[in-house]
């Protein structure tokens, strides 16, 4: 057990007390000042400033808290399940760390928290779930991550109870701020490098029809497939889900056509990694026989064999943006207005190549 001269030499926590009673002020006064509030004169402001410094205090978030209605806080929601599985399968996914990254600095950079809390978008208690986070944090703002920003349930209790939020990945009218990379673009950028190495006929396997950005990515292909007059195959769209299996089903019914694709663009990185898997597993080589283009970019399309030419979506940039518009909001500043529309990449790599 510490004796009571180590005890002794440990450094003591400066709290908002300690620099009230060194500017000779009340804690409600220093709250203010730390909190930008008014009714306070430039010589108190000093003073309070000036016992900040000196004891080195550092704002918590109960002191921000007093006498304000701010929490300092932003709620980022993520789909439960997807989410879960993501974790457990350890299968390189790193699409939640991309977006703490990018929410949680910019956070930081204003004195701000991010929380994250695991939604079901599904499920019949969504609003209770939602609810009682609301109630436990009393947010500044809401980060909504897909599916979540396309929930009419979600979208119309937060716009009830007049919180803002972010809508990451959502193009859809509606209110929030929408915030994506221009997935229609991306998609028509993807097949557009396919055709310029010579290939026609290009297969496409779709996402989730929950995602709004699902139905933009197969409309990019489809206009970039009709800009190269080329007639429209329905047989070359395959249905999936981002998941794993059901990359490797769509794959399998793509290479099954009697007059089957040269190329394949899946619209997530878990889908691109199955069409490469059963693409060797029926004696396919990659790019040789088959070009794979992949959604998304996460660190495991690096290092598979070949390397996937994969468009990178920014996903930090995009929860960082969220954050920011959230406190600006927050500080009053700023109120909805058009899309953020964050710029992509293509990336290419080894998966892709001129058909043999």
């Amino acid at each position: 057990m510490p004796n009571e001269d180590s005890a002794a030499r440990r450094p003591r926590a400066v709290t908002i007390k300690h620099v009230a009673a060194e500017a000779g002020v009340s804690l409600q006064t220093v709250s203010r000042v730390i909190n930008g509030g008014p009714n306070v004169r430039d010589t108190i402001k000093e003073r309070v400033r000036a016992a900040i410094e000196k004891l080195g205090y550092v704002p918590s978030l109960a002191a921000r808290r007093m006498g304000g209605t701010r929490s300092y806080v932003l709620l980022a929601l993520n789909d439960r399940d997807r989410t879960i599985e993501g974790w457990r399968s350890g299968d390189g996914t790193d699409w939640v760390d991309q977006m703490m990254l990018g929410g949680m600095l910019e956070c930081a950079r204003h004195g701000y928290r991010m929380i994250v809390e695991l939604v079901d978008t599904h499920s019949a208690h969504v609003e209770r779930e939602l609810g009682a986070a609301l109630a436990a944090l009393h947010p500044d703002g809401v980060i909504l991550t897909p599916p979540h920003g396309d929930n009419p349930i979600i979208t119309g209790m937060l716009t009830g109870r007049h919180i803002p939020f972010a809508r990451i990945g959502s193009t859809g009218t509606g209110p929030g701020f929408a915030i994506s990379m221009d997935d229609k673009r991306a998609a028509a950028a993807a097949t557009e490098h396919l055709l310029a190495i010579g290939h026609r006929r290009i297969g496409f396997i779709t996402g989730s029809d929950e995602y709004a950005l699902s139905g933009a990515r197969l409309e990019g292909y489809r206009e970039a497939m009709h800009s190269a007059g080329l007639p429209e195959a329905p047989d070359l769209v395959a249905r999936g889900d981002f998941t794993f299996a059901s990359g490797a089903e769509a794959t399998r019914s793509l290479l099954s056509l009697a007059e089957r694709p040269t190329a394949v663009i899946a619209s997530s990185d878990q889908m691109s990694l199955a069409a490469l898997e059963v693409a060797r597993s029926l004696g396919f080589e990659v790019p040789r026989d088959l070009s794979i283009i992949s959604f998304d970019d996460t660190p495991i399309v690096k290092f598979s064999v070949p390397p996937l030419t994969a468009i990178r979506q920014p996903i930090a940039p995009m929860a960082a943006c969220a954050a920011g518009l959230l406190i600006q909001a927050a500080n009053g500043e700023l109120a909805y207005d058009t899309p953020n529309v964050l710029p992509f990449e293509l990336i290419v790599r080894g998966s892709t190549a001129a058909p043999s």
